[in-house]
């Protein structure tokens, strides 16, 4: 049987904890902070006990996916682990959207919130920061089935004229007028935000507007894409956190145009 305090944290986590909730949990072995983004601002300063990951070091070539025993062993090293409650933040939302999908895709998404804010907001109110990189990683993340997070390009193909999913493309108005998908609704990652300079997000019934406005109506499933994943993993993030099923096509725009059979509106 599992100790009380792993059981606590192997409850699903609440997609997203205040700065006040972090640092009252600082000191609990339970919580594993993982910051990632410019790694010369995680040296400058990060919340005590946080860990830096790199996101290319989740990829190979072509920006894509490591298996998911590579990806386990790498967040591991990171910080994250079995029964714990993962808190990510950093100074770029694409890049802890991009993280949290990792996570997902291997099983732990469920245990992972994001932090409602930055080291900025954190700085700002006062809070302890340090420049000293904590010990080294201990326990094991383990690969559990997800088979509902990503998604390929012949599975957004097979489903272009279904109506049971809302295709999100979360790219810039520029991108999107030189080529989307079909049936492709374009949104900004930036307006999930209340504060873009302190990274604070807008509340879940203000998310879940955003969406309701990008088309993705009752018993709609919302699927991601932009680039290359990263800013289709942060609105994939966005949707299952005002509890919108959602899926990520993490190929995203690179791998569809690679297929020149593959349709592309304008």
């Amino acid at each position: 049987m599992l100790p009380v305090l792993a059981f606590l944290a192997a409850a699903t986590a609440e997609p997203i904890v205040s700065t006040d909730w972090l640092q009252a949990h600082l000191n609990d072995t339970q919580v594993r902070i993982i910051c990632t983004g410019d790694r010369k601002e995680y040296d400058r300063a990060h919340v005590p006990g946080a860990r830096f990951i790199e996101h290319m070091d989740t990829v190979g070539a072509d920006h894509r996916l490591h298996t998911p025993e590579t990806l386990a062993r790498t967040l591991g090293r990171a910080g994250a682990a079995d029964n714990t409650h993962i808190v990510l933040y950093g100074d770029s939302p694409m890049t802890t959207g991009w993280v949290y999908m990792t996570l997902a895709a291997i099983g732990h998404g469920a245990d992972v919130s994001m932090l409602d804010g930055n080291i900025k907001r954190w700085q700002a109110e006062k809070r302890p920061t340090t420049t000293d990189p904590p010990p080294a990683a201990s326990g094991t993340l383990t690969v559990k089935p997800a088979p509902d997070v990503i998604v390929d390009a012949a599975w957004v193909r097979s489903r272009l004229e279904s109506r049971s999913i809302r295709l999100l493309d979360v790219r810039t108005t520029g991108e999107w007028a030189n080529g989307h998908l079909p049936g492709a609704t374009l949104i900004l990652w930036q307006d999930l935000f209340a504060d873009g300079q302190m990274l604070k997000f807008k509340t879940k019934d203000e998310i879940q507007a955003l969406l309701a406005r990008a088309g993705v109506g009752p018993g709609q499933e919302a699927v991601t894409y932009c680039a290359v994943g990263m800013r289709a993993s942060l609105m994939y993030w966005a949707a299952q956190a005002v509890g919108i099923p959602a899926r990520v096509y993490v190929g995203s725009w690179q791998d569809w145009r690679r297929d020149s059979t593959n349709p592309i509106a304008r």
